[in-house]
């Protein structure tokens, strides 16, 4: 464990960061889309995630260097919070105009990639980047109190709070922008946001704030975060949710592949999450209308034919008003010619995004029984909302560090014979067949190319079949958690 963290740590990060793939020697690297060798990726996998692979291995083993490791994640995160308090997807240790000349060249031709088309200058809540950024803090600051990390952490819980609309949800990106209106659509970044855990990630969040540092001025934002749930549930007999939001709360559209319309995914976890706001309140209005979720679920149901031999049960996106099938497609080669359009043709889907999902109905009906039948002092038993006094044998805060501990998981298809044998000479776990981008170039006649993911037309992901070998945080973690949870089981 030690000889693989100290490749990484004194090989690989850049000032205590990391991006999520590297060629074995370091001359290439990518995040999302490739990066230069001044910046790391703040959005998973990446800097955070490395960040709490260390402290998870400090827990385990208390040996110093993998906190040290930790520090180094911390002082590069802060490095590169922006001067409100979040963080953008990435940090350039070049500063400013290096980050502009990323957006306008690799940023700018990754196509399907909008998010990275255009340099926005502010912070982003997309993917659970701000979140798990000053979610990290938090939790490097509990382990030692160390005041060193509490200014940093302070500025992200503000920046939150700051961001957060009136209603209860927060937009994509903040502060607000709306100047990069796409395709003649508005820019969708100031929209009310759940996709990819944007409000979930800054409640729990908050939660976990109020949880171990006790501040009471967290109650209010949490309670106006949770009732938002409820706002934006449609009426029947459209009984769903969304995953983005106008500022009428009307369904609305965000990437050229993502219409205005109802999403049977994002209504599932919604309504999941509304039991667990049960449990946090004991307030029956968070159940109220789980059922015409569920009918709305049923009535949306995909027809036999269109199921993938019964693979998939719903399309991702469904029109307002007919419940019918919206479907993303796209053709060309890059921004330059590219094209996205929706239609009600099921065939030929975009693959990088998913145009049907698999939505389990019966699980959302068996939890909901169950929750229903907890009377609200049943279902607050454990609540990290409930004032009471705190009777688990530990601190808050001691039960919040070791949570991660405890719910460790490790692929259990690999032996730590397997993860040792892979370990070479110098304390690498090297992998292959990656998902790669393509760097910036202008071709000869003066086009330049398209920076995404290697994939075909539809957006089906190509990986690198050649014998290049690639250095993966992925594949350091994956094989870091074999090895942590067999030391643990031996404690």
């Amino acid at each position: 464990m030690l000889k693989a963290t100290k490749f990484m740590v004194e090989e690989v990060s850049t000032h205590g960061g990391y991006v999520g793939f590297y060629f074995e020697d370091l001359s290439r690297r990518w995040g999302e889309l490739e990066a230069f060798d001044t910046q790391i990726w703040v959005q998973e996998p990446g800097t955070v995630s490395m960040g709490n692979l260390f402290l998870d291995a400090y827990q385990i083993t208390k040996d110093e260097y993998y906190y040290q490791a930790a520090e180094r994640v911390a002082e590069a995160l802060i490095w590169g919070q922006h001067p409100r308090g979040g963080w953008n997807y990435m940090i350039d240790f070049a500063g400013d105009r290096s980050l502009k000349e990323w957006y306008n060249t690799t940023g700018k031709n990754a196509w399907g990639f909008e998010e990275h088309n255009q340099y926005y200058g502010n912070a982003t809540f997309d993917d659970v980047t701000t979140s798990k950024a000053a979610e990290f803090l938090l939790r490097i600051y509990l382990e030692k109190l160390d005041p060193r990390f509490k200014p940093a952490l302070d500025k992200a819980i503000d920046f939150i709070l700051e961001a957060q609309y009136p209603l209860g949800g927060w937009p994509q990106r903040y502060p607000l922008m709306h100047n990069h209106p796409h395709h003649g659509k508005e820019d969708y970044t100031s929209f009310y946001t759940y996709n990819d855990d944007v409000i979930w990630g800054n409640l729990e969040f908050l939660i976990d704030c109020y949880y171990t540092l006790g501040e009471q001025r967290l109650l209010d934002p949490i309670h106006r975060a949770m009732n938002f749930f409820i706002l934006t549930q449609q009426g029947n007999p459209q009984g769903g949710w969304t995953e983005q939001y106008d500022m009428n709360l009307r369904p609305a559209h965000a990437r050229s592949y993502e219409p205005a319309g109802l999403m049977p995914g994002a209504t599932f976890r919604i309504a999941m999450r509304m039991l667990d706001f049960y449990k946090f309140t004991g307030d029956r209005r968070f159940l109220a209308r789980i059922p015409d979720a569920i009918a709305w679920l049923e009535a949306s149901r995909l027809p036999d034919h269109q199921t993938e031999n019964g693979t998939r049960t719903h399309s991702t996106f469904v029109e307002v008003g007919t419940n019918r099938g919206l479907y993303a497609h796209r053709k060309g080669t890059g921004v330059a010619d590219g094209v996205y359009w929706v239609d009600y043709d099921d065939k030929n889907l975009l693959a990088h995004y998913g145009g049907k999902a698999n939505v389990n109905i019966q699980r959302l009906k068996d939890e909901y029984e169950k929750v229903n039948k907890l009377t609200p002092e049943e279902a607050t038993a454990n609540s990290p909302l409930k004032a009471t006094r705190f009777e688990r044998g530990e601190t808050p805060q001691q039960f919040f560090l070791t949570k991660r501990i405890r719910e460790l998981e490790a692929d259990l298809s690999l032996t730590v014979a397997d993860v040792m044998d892979k370990l070479d000479s110098r304390g690498r776990w090297l992998t292959k067949n990656e998902w790669i981008s393509r760097p910036y170039a202008i071709s000869a006649d003066g086009k330049e190319v398209n920076t995404a993911r290697l994939s075909d037309e539809n957006g089906n992901s190509i990986r690198d079949n050649s014998d290049q070998q690639y250095i993966s945080v992925r594949e350091y973690i994956k094989n870091m958690n074999v090895l942590m949870k067999t030391v643990l089981e031996a404690q």
